[in-house]
């Protein structure tokens, strides 16, 4: 940066997924923002499907939505991230991006991600009998092998109180700084 140049505030890339709680998104974008950062939304094609209010989304941001490759002569709508969040990151998503495919944007942006070092962080949301999969065990294995940071997971299974349990959309904040 020369001293013309004004500094720029951190970009976070927010990676959604297709989990019900996806639509408390907005939690996470509005506690990225009160930390001085901006933030850009990367959305798995089903999550864009009616899991989280993508206009509600758009509006916090002040940028669209993305799910979709730009084409070649398309400018990019981010700047490069400085770290990548993901919550909530399903099963499929996990192992899809451990096993190095990128058959959507998201899954794309996520090992491109990785393999520059740009800091990441997971909010996993995988139900107790897809997490006992052995293939999602090697995946978390290979992504934490990569340096990528994770939360603790998130199921949906209700609490023995009988109410449910609350997505921590901040830990992911937490992760990231003090990982």
């Amino acid at each position: 940066m020369t001293a013309q140049e004004p500094a720029r505030a951190p970009f976070l890339y927010v990676v959604v997924c297709a989990a019900g709680v996806a639509d408390g998104v907005g939690e996470l974008v509005t506690a990225v923002q009160e930390r001085g950062w901006e933030v850009g939304v990367i959305a798995t094609p089903v999550a864009m499907n009616g899991f989280f209010d993508t206009a509600a989304v758009e509006a916090l941001t002040g940028r669209p939505i993305r799910s979709a490759w730009r084409t070649p002569g398309e400018p990019r709508p981010f700047p490069a991230p400085d770290a990548v969040v993901v919550a909530p990151a399903t099963f499929n998503t996990v192992n899809k991006w451990a096993a190095g495919l990128a058959d959507t944007l998201a899954l794309g942006t996520l090992c491109e991600a990785a393999g520059l070092g740009v800091p990441i962080a997971v909010l996993p949301c995988v139900a107790g009998a897809l997490a006992a999969h052995p293939a999602y065990g090697e995946s978390l294995k290979r992504l934490r092998g990569m340096g990528v940071r994770f939360g603790e997971p998130y199921t949906a299974e209700p609490r023995a109180d009988g109410g449910g349990a609350r997505f921590g959309w901040e830990r992911a904040l937490d992760l990231l700084t003090d990982g």
